[in-house]
């Protein structure tokens, strides 16, 4: 098993990409369906709540790749950190933005009024959204 560098230190070679690959969704805390000052419709709340995302990651240097595949829903985006990128969003809007690096294995950005943490940790993805006072956290496994 390869172990994991940091993104910063990330330098890609074919079979040695730890963000490479899909992780699956297993685990999810505290959603937002419960409440009103979302950006998320209800109706995607609600048919998202059952279904297992799977997030694939491809990096090369400072520019990224992240897919998000939800049942028969994908968003693709692609940046590079500390760059202007229009991000596409679960609800089809696209908002500009820019992600920045937070230490060596954090990936920060703000969209409108959501604040979205992606953090890699061995073979887990972990996901922390936040609206106001509100938090959701994903936990993917690498699969």
């Amino acid at each position: 098993m390869t172990s994991c560098k940091p993104w910063r230190e990330f330098n890609p070679r074919p079979g040695e990409l730890c963000r490479e690959g899909p992780h699956q969704l297993s685990t999810a805390q505290n959603g937002f369906k419960d409440r009103q000052n979302t950006e998320v419709p209800a109706e995607l709340i609600e048919k998202g709540k059952d279904l297992k995302s799977i997030t694939e990651i491809v990096q090369n240097g400072n520019d990224f790749k992240i897919t998000i595949t939800t049942g028969s829903n994908v968003i693709h985006n692609e940046f590079t950190i500390g760059q202007e990128t229009d991000f596409a969003t679960i609800t089809g809007s696209k908002v500009k933005s820019v992600v920045n690096l937070d230490g060596a294995n954090k990936l920060i950005v703000k969209l409108n009024s959501v604040t979205s943490v992606t953090e890699l940790s061995e073979n887990k993805l972990l996901d922390i959204l936040t609206v106001g006072d509100l938090t959701y956290k994903r936990i993917s496994k690498r699969i």
